[in-house]
This record gives C-alpha cells, structure tokens and sequence, in this order.
C-alpha cells in the first residue's frame, strides 16, 4: 500500500486538503521550509510543481513561478533533491510531484530515482491516460502512484476508462479554463461528482478555482479532497524576501483552509 493510499483509507469522515507550490519559488530556499509549513497548518498531501518552461495548463501565478524557478536553477534532479531533504524528518506525508512529460522522459531512470528519494505519486498534465500504460507500469512497480486528470469535458466513457486505470487518486479539474481562474461553479462540481462517485471508489480530489476555506467547505462537500495552489503561490511571492515568514504565512492560511474544510 501506497503511503497516498493508506492516506485516503484513514481519513474517515474528513476531506484530504493538498497544496501546491512550484519546486525553487520564490527561492531555492523556500521550498522545503514550505513543505514543512504545510503539514504543520494541516495539509495531508503535498503536490510539488517540477519547473517547466511552457506549463500551458497552468494560470499567470503557477506560470511566473516556473519562471522564477527555473531562473534560480531548479531541475527535476533538484526536485527530487528537496524531495530527499524533506524526508529526512517526515516519513509520512505524500508527495506527489506535477508536472510535463518532458521532464520525466529526459531523466534516465526516474521511476526508480523517483522511489529512493521518497515521492509517492507523478501527475502529467501532457500524458492522456490511452497513453500511459508503460510509465503506469513501470512507477507501479516502484511504488508511485500515476494520478489521472479529469474535466467538465471529460465524457462518461472515458471517465470510467480512466477512474479504472486510475491509483492513489483521480483530480477533478473544476473548470474550464486555467489554474487560479474565478469562475468556479459548485453546483456544476456537485453534479460531476456524483457522477463519478457512481462508476468508482478511487478517491476523488478537485482542483482549479479553490482559493479560500468558503470555497474549500462548499466543493470539499462533494468531494474526497481539495487542492489549493495558486493562492499559495502567489503568497510565497509576496514574501520572497523572508523563509521564514513565508513560513508562517503558509502555515496561517493552510490553518484557515483547514477550518473550512472540516465544516464540509
């Protein structure tokens, strides 16, 4: 078992709150301090952005910090580095690394490098689902998990051919559109949930638009998780300047998300 499968099946009643931040944003220093700061406001799975240069899914937040990123010299070998650094004093928070399949090809032996450092599941926003049974199978046997994307596009058919191929989670992309964008229709995730709900029992996180605990307690109500990540992104860059205070900001705001998220 999976350390994200073992999350879900403990969680009871609660709803699973993931957060993400890019790899080397603001600074290179920021991240493992953030990964920390996280958990200790109450976040129970880590999504770390690998820095890439085109990151099309991703909304004006997440894009500048890939920037920001790879302009300090972030890699994917330096994502697993901090990887590495934040197990060395906690063994038990999953991690799963988000990103483009570029990166991943270009590394020889990931899945194996993947393992050793301790990461728990890879998402490839580029990889469609028809497409990965030989990565599916190969992190498999490393014990990573590889977590599918869904959307409101996403027909039935193919929601079911994903959610059976799906491990550790399936993410619900809330909206059409970008990361950070407004226009989040809860009524419209409800529906789409208990769609899904009704083909699997593979957890279902949503992602896109949730920024805040009201937004967080109204679609953590229909879902097995939350994730918030340009809200996080965008507050590590106000606080460029100070680790530590970026620390303390994260473990505020993920305390708020947290609250809310117990109230669904």
């Amino acid at each position: 078992m999976t350390r994200i499968q073992r999350l879900f099946e403990n969680l009871g009643e609660r709803r699973a709150l993931v957060t993400f931040v890019t790899a080397g944003d603001p600074t290179i220093d920021h991240t493992v301090a953030a990964m920390h700061a996280l958990v200790a406001g109450g976040a129970d799975l880590l999504e770390l952005g690998i820095p890439f240069s085109d990151p099309e899914a991703e909304g004006p937040a997440i894009q500048v910090s890939s920037e920001r990123a790879l302009a300090n010299g972030m890699t994917l070998a330096k994502t697993l580095d901090m990887v590495a650094e934040f197990r060395q004093t906690d063994a038990d928070t999953p991690v799963v690394l988000m990103g483009y399949l570029n990166s991943v090809l270009a590394m020889d032996d990931f899945a194996n490098r993947a393992q050793t450092t301790g990461v728990d599941g890879l998402i490839m926003v580029n990889l469609p689902p028809e497409e990965s049974a030989e990565l599916r199978s190969e992190l498999a046997q490393h014990k990573i998990d590889l977590i599918f994307l869904l959307a409101p596009t996403t027909t039935n058919e193919r929601a079911q051919f994903i959610l059976n191929n799906a491990s550790g989670f399936a993410y619900y992309v809330s909206l059409k559109g970008i990361t950070g964008a407004n226009n989040l229709n809860v009524d419209e995730v409800a529906k789409r949930m208990a769609s899904l709900k009704s083909m699997s029992d593979v957890p279902v996180c949503v992602g896109f638009g949730i920024k805040d605990p009201e937004t967080a307690a109204a679609v953590g109500a229909h879902a097995d998780g939350v994730v918030v990540g340009s809200a996080l992104v965008n507050l590590m860059a106000a606080h460029a300047d100070d680790v530590e205070q970026s620390s303390a900001a994260l473990r505020s705001i993920v305390a708020d998300l947290r609250a809310g998220l117990d109230r669904a």
